[in-house]
């Protein structure tokens, strides 16, 4: 009788002791999962930018419209975007710049495109509590026309 007495009482310490490890271990894999997302959202960004700046070295009609060529960098780092960002916010909350080294953009002449993004947590919003409860994740590229 005293057997089975010591074996429930030993059941209920494992029950306790998985309660209280498998908070921890949930909230290191949230966190891991979570800064393997922002790391992912990172390169999309990166890409996007490229994908922008090789748009604008690219295009490049005759006459020169600039105020064109800004929409089509815009739209095509939107576009990248769209298809692979992983968040809440999407595209609309990004701020994209273009800068042109020449206004011509004459071959040798580069553009910068800088892309920022205001990365808001998914699974455990305000986890890291000094990063507050959006990291801004930024990507700029460089490219010389030819």
């Amino acid at each position: 009788m005293k057997r089975v007495r010591s074996l429930h009482k030993q059941q209920g310490a494992e029950v306790v002791e998985f309660a209280i490890s498998a908070v921890l271990l949930f909230t290191i894999l949230f966190g891991i999962i979570e800064f393997s997302v922002a790391l992912y959202d990172k390169a999309v960004l990166t890409n996007a930018s490229r994908e922008g700046a090789r748009t604008g070295i690219l295009f490049r009609p005759n006459p020169r419209d600039i105020a064109a060529e800004n929409a089509a960098i815009e739209e095509a780092v939107r576009n990248y975007a769209e298809q692979y960002l992983i968040s809440l916010g999407g595209p609309a909350d990004m701020d994209i710049s273009i800068t042109r080294s020449d206004p011509d953009m004459s071959p040798g002449s580069d553009v910068v495109v800088t892309v920022d993004y205001p990365y808001r947590f998914l699974l455990l919003p305000g986890f890291v509590g000094t990063l507050g409860e959006l990291i801004e994740l930024s990507a700029v590229t460089t490219m010389r026309a030819e």
